[in-house]
């Protein structure tokens, strides 16, 4: 049997085509990578009676659902849509659903790492983030990659993807609980940055243009001379990106941005990606996006309206470093550039 397959469509409701003629991957969203239980039953059915038994978990934390029958799309999407409504619906994510399951597939799922709720080392709330920002994201078509991890450690690799942020702290130092021990200065050096010392009056001394944010001193002092603060702050990479041809790591753009500006200033995602783009949304990596209209540019608008909190510091310049796969990939004849008319 032929069938008439409109492969770009399926595609836009996140169903991917096999290398099986007639056959498709389902991908479901996991903003975070948190999901209640309950839902692997609906998983397992759906895999053992419109799949091929298996299913893989995406390389973005997402449940990828294969050997779907192009014509078992409708059943599947019935389905799925107490999935959909729940997940989506409990972010505040305002999605008008039309039987053909998810209404985009732009932006990628946010992905996480367990955070706050499990990790000793987590800085902050990963899921809390991840919730939050979803509500942005998700309300657009345009395509963006978001990874939020805990700690600097940067489990899951925020440095690249398009917006990585990194939970970090600012702890706050208790002279007179320390009794000299040495021990956050030990673990810095080993593990950090190496910006504690011990002085000649036996307590410690910090250079704090270095300091990661990674709390390891708070860990291991045992006289809680050290402290985490309740402020909820990260470090925002951007521009990250793997791929064929100009695979590169993320730059720092901001460092101790709070959550509340964070959020400001993911809301102008949107208006940012339209105007490069000219209101297209196609496939396109963020970075590319910043490469089209220039740093400049992207920081003025990112920025727009965002009130930023007064330990915030933004980035002045970014110095990218790319991977070419060929020597000087981007040196070519003036009429191939798609930026000169």
């Amino acid at each position: 049997m032929t069938l008439d397959i409109d492969v770009a469509k399926v595609r836009n409701n996140c169903y991917r085509q096999s290398k099986i003629p007639g056959e498709f991957l389902l991908q479901l969203r996991s903003p975070g990578a948190l999901v209640d239980a309950k839902w692997l039953e609906m998983v397992q059915m759906i895999c053992q009676k419109y799949g091929d038994g298996n299913f893989h978990f995406g390389t973005r934390q997402t449940f990828n659902i294969t050997g779907i029958k192009y014509e078992d799309i409708p059943k599947v999407n019935e389905i799925i849509r107490p999935y959909i409504e729940e997940i989506e619906g409990s972010r505040d994510v305002e999605i008008v659903y039309n039987d053909e399951g998810y209404p985009y597939i732009g932006p990628r799922n946010i992905m996480a790492c367990i955070g706050g709720r499990h990790c000793i080392k987590a800085a902050q709330n990963t899921q809390r983030l991840a919730d939050k920002l979803e509500k942005i994201i998700y309300e657009s078509p345009y395509q963006i990659k978001v990874a939020v991890t805990g700690c600097p450690n940067d489990c899951v690799k925020a440095h690249f993807t398009d917006f990585g942020f990194i939970g970090v702290t600012k702890p706050i130092y208790d002279i007179d609980r320390c009794i000299g021990c040495g021990a956050c200065v030990d673990r810095c050096k080993a593990v950090a940055t190496r910006v504690l010392s011990l002085n000649d009056q036996g307590k410690v001394d910090k250079d704090p243009c270095c300091c990661v944010g990674c709390g390891e001193c708070v860990t291991r002092c045992p006289n809680s001379a050290w402290r985490r603060p309740d402020r909820q702050m990260w470090n925002v990479i951007i521009g990250g990106r793997t791929g064929k041809q100009y695979p590169r790591m993320g730059q720092m753009f901001a460092r101790w941005m709070d959550e509340d500006t964070v959020i400001q200033m993911m809301k102008n995602w949107k208006d940012f990606s339209a105007y490069v783009l000219d209101n297209k949304p196609v496939y396109m990596h963020g970075g590319h996006l910043i490469d089209r209209v220039g740093f400049p540019t992207f920081k003025k608008m990112m920025l727009k309206d965002v009130d930023l909190n007064p330990e915030c510091l933004i980035a002045d310049r970014i110095n990218w470093t790319e991977k070419e796969y060929r020597s000087s990939i981007n040196v070519m004849k003036v009429e191939d550039h798609k930026t000169v008319k």
